[in-house]
């Protein structure tokens, strides 16, 4: 996954900044981000802290991780299959 260039402090500062009624193409330019990204964040974060917000990092790191490993555990038990129904 991409390595984002802003912090989730900085990117909880540009949504509070939008919440306390900057328009969002004022947002854009200033930090140099297109509008839509602005959007997606607020999807994302809309309504955290930073707890919450590190918290949700945390899960998504942690699901990824176990994702790795479910496939790799699924590649190994198709490879016994084949090796037991080329035995038989």
């Amino acid at each position: 996954m991409k390595k984002s260039r802003f912090t989730d402090s900085q990117i909880l500062s540009i949504l509070k900044q939008h919440e306390a009624g900057v328009p969002v193409t004022d947002l854009a330019r200033e930090h140099s981000v297109s509008t839509a990204l602005i959007y997606q964040w607020r999807s994302k974060y809309g309504g955290m802290d930073a707890a919450l917000m590190k918290r949700l990092k945390e899960l998504e790191a942690e699901n990824s991780r176990l994702k790795k490993m479910y496939a790799e555990e699924r590649i190994k038990a198709e490879l016994r299959q084949e090796a037991l129904e080329g035995k038989l």
